[in-house]
């Protein structure tokens, strides 16, 4: 009974959000419709509001049945393996063998290399499945929970990003590779930046504590599924996929609605086939290009840092704010012009597969994991990380050359 009212307790502590009574009408009522007029009008100003509202609902129904049910897919698949991979003993075995490696880089159980290698197979959601399987959290502190999602979020993609830069020339598979080193050293700093807020929120002081993430003992054994190896294999691949079920669904508002504004500041009108003119129509994913506008203003200090030799290439980590799938197709075009060059394909790949569009999913993951309100604070976390990245692969890429 008691384990009962345990798991009660926790289903209802991720469930629902604690709140607290205040004034009907406050300073913060007059400033949040100011900042909604303000947002809203300087938007509608640019598309007008009809093909504002048409853009909002029109992205935000592609980003559903495109990009929701695709991650779910992936969650589905991704819980499946993981409730596989713990059933018979892998995730036992890869905390045993990395766990050497992984505290000290990571400050994170070895167990955690599993999701990291999930996400870059697959996308960032896909190391939720695995923060939710019981067998993988006993190796977790309940402060570290949180940071799987910064972690995840780093590899998210990577195996596509990687390839598809590869893809572009052969002169271009040693930066790709020198991105990927870069994009491991963004997420360390951007996991311990996490961790060290996590430990904060949960008041962890006792760096000696045995206690996992689910509230028991931590020991030398492992729990499996009564039957055989079948009945097992498929008793688990059946519970993960489940797992990956509700976090698909439970990712649906953070993506559709961040996900939604980031596109709008992100992208620019439809391009007329007919005149070649950009004009807007009310079609997903029309935007008014202010992120990279601003990213523009901002190439004095950006430069320097990433190496960039043209102005464009801003657009690039700009647009991996949001979409590092939208991020990539801007390449080959880059590379058409002539506005790249090698150093910066490094940066890219460090950037694009660090960030990997985390502002479309952080909120999301972090609602999932039951832990809404450090969002802004992984958000922050990830940001000094995605930086990092590029940056540590620009001085990767200069240091090699000089070789």
């Amino acid at each position: 009974m008691d384990e009962l009212h345990e798991k009660v307790d926790i289903v209802v502590q991720e469930t629902i959000t604690t709140k607290r009574k205040v004034k009907p009408v406050g300073v913060e009522t007059i400033v949040f419709l100011a900042i909604l007029l303000i947002v809203g009008g300087y938007i509608a100003s640019i598309m007008g509001l009809g093909t504002m509202f048409k853009v909002i609902m029109a992205t935000a129904h592609d980003l559903l049945l495109q990009t929701v049910f695709l991650i779910m897919a992936l969650a589905v698949l991704a819980g499946a393996l993981s409730a596989l991979l713990s059933e018979f003993g892998v995730i036992s075995l890869i905390n045993t063998l990395f766990k050497g490696l992984m505290k000290p880089l990571y400050g994170l159980p070895g167990a955690s290399v599993a999701g990291a290698i999930t996400t870059y197979l697959s996308d960032n959601p896909a190391i939720i499945s695995f923060a939710k399987d019981k067998s993988f959290t006993q190796y977790f502190k309940k402060y570290q929970i949180p940071a799987l999602c910064n972690l995840g979020t780093a590899f998210g993609m990577g195996l596509i990003v990687t390839t598809f830069m590869m893809s572009q020339g052969k002169e271009y598979l040693v930066p790709a590779l020198i991105g990927n080193v870069g994009a491991v050293i963004g997420s360390i700093i951007s996991v311990r930046l996490m961790i060290r807020q996590t430990k904060k929120y949960y008041g962890y002081t006792n760096e000696k504590s045995e206690v996992a993430a689910t509230g028991e003992k931590l020991d030398d054994m492992r729990e499996i599924r009564d039957g055989n190896v079948f009945q097992r294999g498929l008793d688990a691949i059946l519970e993960g996929g489940k797992v990956g079920v509700d976090m698909g669904m439970a990712i649906i508002p953070g993506v559709l609605v961040v996900c939604t504004l980031v596109m709008i500041l992100t992208f620019g009108p439809s391009v007329d086939p007919t005149t070649g003119k950009e004009v807007y129509t009310g079609a997903a994913y029309e935007g008014i290009k202010l992120l990279p506008y601003i990213g523009g203003k901002l190439k004095f200090i950006l430069e320097p840092l990433f190496g960039f030799t043209s102005p464009e290439a801003i657009a690039f980590p700009i647009t991996s704010l949001g979409a590092v799938g939208a991020a990539i197709s801007l390449v080959p075009k880059f590379i058409a012009d002539g506005v790249v060059t090698p150093n910066d394909i490094a940066v890219f790949t460090a950037m694009g597969m660090c960030w990997s569009g985390y502002l479309s999913t952080h909120i999301g993951m972090m609602d999932a994991l039951g832990a809404r309100e450090l969002a802004g604070k992984a958000i922050l976390s990830h940001t000094i990380g995605g930086i990092c990245a590029g940056i540590s692969a620009h001085f990767i890429f200069m240091l090699i050359s000089l070789f």
